[in-house]
């Protein structure tokens, strides 16, 4: 594990920079794309620690996927997967975990799904037990409610299930992303009936605007999702949006620093939820700009930000982005209503609050959120927790301070491998 120490900025950054594409459309088109019937061609694709797992999931199904620069042709089988026994293996990929169970229950065969110790200590539960309402066979090989588990389809599927969704939407996007396999294999309509309170969520919206790319609708009701029988996937050429997720450190950083950021080719009309972010920017004093490039953000003079209460259930993964700048605002910043992210890669709330106490800022932990007061940021290690975004986002903290030095930098090839390549040509 190695260390990076951040270099303090002496002006104002005047950048702009390229990410690559989203995690979380990768690994929904990858999904989609081994149940269309042919040759999906999936532009931008984002090559990381958790699409990578993906990649080789869908190869270890008999689907053929090539590389070819930054795409990815996937040569889908329709809805009926070549092996019907396989070993997958996940790594601490969310999305590849929840979407592939769901897919391999709803699947004839016996597929065992393997993931990372950090995986494996993440809820799986929920989901499992919506799938074996419906028929599916599943068996918890360590721990009920955790991976690894050996998952296959039963006697019979049930197109009707409930499944929670405030633990994660993941679940859900799930179910909806299987759902042609639902109803080719019962000639019926696919209803899932939402409980919690995130049916409506970003990343669910997300899920169902790839789905409908791809030529699948999924109908919102009153009580959660309706799909119709009679759809399926169709193959095509894809481009994957540029990630916001990654996009807004740079942001954060034009904004810590009174300096301007231009992402190309991320726009104010993108699918993903971490848009919202900008929003929270502007709140705080930048000036925000859709340009023909990109969006270009603008902080204010001397990176003088104002404090902001702020519900990030629906960006969450922001919230970590937020904290790290929040010490050079000039009121206080609260965060609340994220509760979730407590059963993420790390409990992302302890260790945002742990970290910037331990750089000496004044911070009040609550269940659901935080309040973190202005201070001097101290010299010091920020422990990461073997979390991509705690990697990142405290990167900007030490942009504008100075001092501060991150430990198992490398943890942010999860999602973004050239992070800190990249952070080195804004200087």
């Amino acid at each position: 594990m190695g260390r990076y120490e951040v270099r303090q900025l002496n002006k104002p950054i005047d950048a702009v920079v390229r990410v690559p594409g989203s995690k979380s459309i990768t690994n929904r088109a990858l999904l989609i794309s081994a149940f269309c019937d042919g040759k999906s061609h999936l532009e931008n694709v984002l090559f990381s620690d958790d699409t990578e797992v993906f990649i080789d999931s869908v190869r270890n199904l008999g689907i053929k996927a090539d590389i070819e620069g930054q795409d990815v042709i996937v040569s889908g089988q329709g809805m009926s997967l070549p092996k019907r026994e396989a070993d997958i293996y996940t790594g601490s990929a969310g999305t590849a975990s929840r979407f592939l169970s769901a897919a391999l229950a709803l699947s004839e065969g016996d597929f065992l799904i393997d993931a990372s110790e950090q995986m494996k200590k993440r809820p799986m539960k929920p989901l499992f037990d919506a799938l074996n309402s419906m028929g599916s066979r599943i068996t918890c090989m360590e721990q009920e409610g955790f991976l690894p588990a050996r998952v296959g389809l039963g006697e019979e599927v049930i197109p009707e299930v409930s499944v929670d969704s405030d633990i994660s939407t993941q679940f859900l996007s799930a179910l909806l992303l299987s759902a042609p396999l639902v109803t080719k294999k019962t000639g019926k309509d696919f209803v899932i009936r939402v409980e919690g309170t995130r049916a409506d969520g970003a990343y669910v919206k997300m899920t169902c605007d790839v789905m409908k790319d791809f030529g699948v609708l999924a109908e919102r009701t009153p009580e959660g999702f309706r799909v119709a029988a009679g759809q399926s996937y169709k193959a095509k050429t894809y481009r994957i949006e540029p990630d916001v997720s990654a996009a807004c450190y740079f942001y954060g950083a034009a904004a810590v620093s009174g300096g301007k950021v231009i992402v190309e080719d991320v726009h104010l009309n993108s699918i993903q939820g971490d848009i919202k972010f900008l929003n929270v920017l502007e709140q705080m004093g930048c000036r925000i700009k859709d340009t023909d490039r990109g969006v270009e953000v603008t902080g204010p003079a001397d990176g003088k930000l104002s404090g902001v209460d702020i519900d990030m259930r629906d960006f969450s993964d922001q919230t970590m982005t937020l904290a790290a700048i929040a010490p050079f605002c000039e009121t206080p910043v609260t965060v609340r209503n994220v509760a979730h992210i407590r059963k993420q890669e790390s409990d992302r709330i302890s260790a945002i609050c742990t970290e910037l106490t331990r750089l000496g800022i004044k911070v009040e932990e609550n269940e659901d959120g935080f309040k973190i007061y202005p201070g001097n940021v101290n010299p010091g290690v920020v422990q990461t927790y073997n979390d991509h975004r705690i990697a990142m986002a405290f990167s900007l903290t030490g942009l504008r301070s100075g001092g501060v030095v991150i430990d198992d930098y490398e943890c942010c090839s999860k999602t973004f491998k050239e992070y800190f390549e990249v952070l080195e040509k804004i200087y």
